[in-house]
């Protein structure tokens, strides 16, 4: 007899909310705090997903229950017009700016302690890995969060295409520098590019994902595309978007709000409700589109998945 044990965020897939019943985006913001000045900037229409991208055939991908939800899908206008991409300035509502990034070609070099280092074009790598989608909690550090239908793939799958030597032990993401089309690149006081790095154990985590749609669709600019990263156990800022370059390394990478702020903003950023930010509490979030104010969950609600990865590390500073 199969015993069938569900994990603590897992809730049956019937219960999922499904997309179209979160599309009335009046109906959500008339429940939202604030909501006009959230999409203030205007909403980028959904035809922006798929306007210029060729992989737009791909999707919808086929939904992964075992990564499933206890709370609603957030409308996907919402998810999709407030954002922070700091390459597009530093408000939610770039939106509109990101369209002039070029997203094709766009290829992402895979290299350092690899047995197969290699440039690949993001639609051969599209081909080379099963795509599928996952609904995770997204939970930024300015203690606000969302919950997101994610396209894309296992970040260990990458791991697997680029075979990783003895002495790899972190990833180092690496996202695009081209400040004449982000105009937020042109601030000089910022440390350009976008860096971002995990352990190798916390990249073949089944949790750890490489996102190329959103809502049954490709991600639109504002979001990461073509490629980013989504560790939902993790702060948001942790998941690079538009990732260029990948590198296997033995030296643990300093990521981009690290260099600028070492005391806010650390390493490991693993989302923990007893370890406040400096300037504010991270024991309660506003769930976007809802209005509601929720307790913040260890790992934010991952922990069964997620906890085993940092035994040992207690001399560590965790949660920042």
């Amino acid at each position: 007899m199969t015993i069938i044990r569900k994990r603590g965020w897992e809730m049956p897939e019937h219960l999922a909310t499904p997309e179209d019943v979160y599309l009335n985006r009046r109906k959500v913001l008339a429940g939202m705090a604030g909501a006009g000045a959230l999409l203030a900037g205007g909403v980028v229409s959904r035809r922006a997903f798929a306007e210029d991208d060729p992989s737009a055939g791909l999707y919808p991908v086929t939904r992964n229950p075992a990564f499933a939800l206890d709370r609603a899908v957030t409308d996907e206008a919402l998810a999709t017009s407030y954002n922070n991409f700091y390459e597009f300035g530093s408000h939610k509502q770039i939106a509109r700016a990101a369209r002039a990034l070029p997203i094709r070609p766009w290829a992402v070099v895979i290299d350092g302690l690899v047995d197969t280092p290699q440039t690949i074009a993001i639609d051969d790598l599209l081909r080379k890995v099963p795509l599928e989608e996952r609904l995770y909690r997204l939970r930024c550090v300015e203690a606000w969060s969302m919950a997101v239908p994610w396209s894309g793939f296992a970040l260990s799958d990458l791991v697997r295409l680029a075979g990783p030597q003895a002495g790899a032990k972190y990833l180092r993401f690496e996202t695009f520098n081209n400040p004449s089309v982000a105009s937020g690149q042109k601030q000089s006081w910022y440390p350009w590019p976008y860096v971002e790095g995990v352990t190798l154990e916390e990249a073949t985590n089944d949790l750890a994902f490489v996102a190329t749609g959103i809502y049954g669709k490709p991600l639109p600019r504002q979001n990461g595309a073509p490629i980013r990263l989504v560790l939902p156990w993790k702060y948001g800022f942790k998941s690079i978007k538009s990732i260029v370059r990948i590198t296997f390394t033995d030296t643990r990478p300093v990521s981009f709000w690290e260099a600028i702020q070492p005391a806010e903003y650390g390493f490991w950023a693993n989302v923990n409700p007893d370890v406040p930010h400096p300037r504010w509490s991270q024991a309660s979030e506003e769930v976007l589109g809802t209005g509601e104010r929720v307790p913040t969950q260890l790992y934010n609600g991952y922990a069964e998945q997620v906890a085993g990865l940092y035994a040992g590390l207690e001399g560590e500073t965790l949660f920042m």
